[in-house]
């Protein structure tokens, strides 16, 4: 079962880097009390705001990679609900000119799908920045 969720989760990934509207489209369920907190955003609500937020910030991106870590799903007892954790270590750029173009950064994130007819679908998924805490500390001593 976890298989079937992990590739639905990597496909969202895959959506995103490819900039395909079409596949990001599929993998949510269509409710209105869908959700998705973009990283420091307040949450999009209803499926069809979400996925013109996904479209704008796709039409926006040169370039995105993702790289994910620390994947993690877990179960309702009834099956019928995955919780995937993970930490998104993100490539990105504006263009491929040079090196200097690009920058990385992480995000950790949380996604709820629930599983309809025999396929799994997003219903919420929040993602938030990683703080370094340690790297900015280091940060302020030097002068």
């Amino acid at each position: 079962m976890s298989g079937d969720v992990l590739a639905i989760h990597r496909s969202f990934y895959e959506s995103i880097e490819s900039g395909d509207v079409d596949l990001m489209a599929a993998l949510w369920i269509d409710r209105p009390d869908t959700s998705c907190a973009h990283p420091g955003t307040m949450p999009v609500r209803g499926t069809s705001t979400i996925l013109r937020s996904w479209t704008m910030l796709m039409a926006q991106a040169g370039y995105l990679q993702f790289f994910l870590t620390d994947v993690h799903a877990s179960y309702t007892s009834d099956g019928a609900v995955a919780i995937v954790t993970c930490t998104e270590n993100i490539l990105s750029g504006t263009g491929l000119e040079s090196a200097e173009s690009f920058a990385g950064g992480r995000v950790t994130s949380t996604s709820v799908l629930v599983l309809r007819q025999g396929r799994w679908l997003f219903h919420t998924r929040h993602a938030s920045p990683v703080i370094d805490f340690e790297a900015e500390a280091g940060e302020e001593g030097e002068a």
